[in-house]
């Protein structure tokens, strides 16, 4: 009789500690979260004119932080403030003469995504991006020729960007958080109000690990 009331008592505390543990997880939808991630970019570009550019993907460091904010439990803005290498390998021709390109680009990263949280788990982000250059280096080769440009660009109009989407997910493990994104440029921003249609855009794909609280 002992054994089975000690028996009882351990099932309804481990119950209810799990019971607990469940709950104190399932809340952290409704919570106010910041966090700091790191990771990986994969990019690439594509000419929208170009019939002989050829550009292989690189990769690139992503890194920074980021704050969730809920609306409800299902529903929450996301926006993050990330330092973000994109670029490209390409190889084509100039004047008949074969050449190649390795561009590595530090952008500032904003994105302003949308969550919808289904289950405590999974996270579906999606939304704008603005991103600032701040430096473009280029290693190029033709023939004999080989050059080396960097240039540092200065952000003080914030409304010179480039425009972006991006859609992705966020798996949170407890207070880890594995984060992968897709992204495109669509419009580059000139900061007197006019926007145009880059003929180069950016392309990329991310993956990052992250730590909230």
């Amino acid at each position: 009789m002992k054994k089975a009331i000690l028996m009882i008592a351990m099932i309804t505390l481990t119950l209810t500690s799990s019971n607990a543990q469940t709950e104190t997880v399932t809340s952290n939808r409704d919570k106010l979260m910041l966090g700091f991630k790191v990771g990986t970019n994969y990019s690439n570009v594509y000419d929208t004119q170009g019939e002989n550019f050829v550009a292989d993907a690189k990769f690139g460091l992503v890194g920074g932080a980021f704050v969730s904010i809920p609306i409800g439990k299902f529903f929450g803005v996301h926006p993050e403030v990330l330092f973000s290498q994109k670029g490209f390998k390409s190889t084509g021709t100039f004047l008949g003469t074969p050449y190649s390109l390795t561009r590595i680009t530090n952008y500032i990263d904003v994105p302003l995504f949308v969550e919808l949280k289904p289950i405590e788990f999974v996270t579906i982000l999606a939304g704008p991006q603005y991103s600032y250059l701040l430096k473009q280096k280029d290693d190029f080769t033709s023939g004999g020729l080989t050059a080396t440009q960097i240039q540092e660009f200065n952000n003080a109009n914030l409304r010179k960007n480039t425009f972006s989407f991006i859609l992705g997910g966020d798996v949170n493990i407890v207070n880890m958080v594995v984060g992968v994104r897709a992204a495109w440029d669509l419009k580059s921003n000139n900061g007197d109000g006019t926007s145009t249609t880059p003929r180069y855009k950016n392309m990329w794909y991310q993956l990052t690990l992250g730590y909230r609280f």
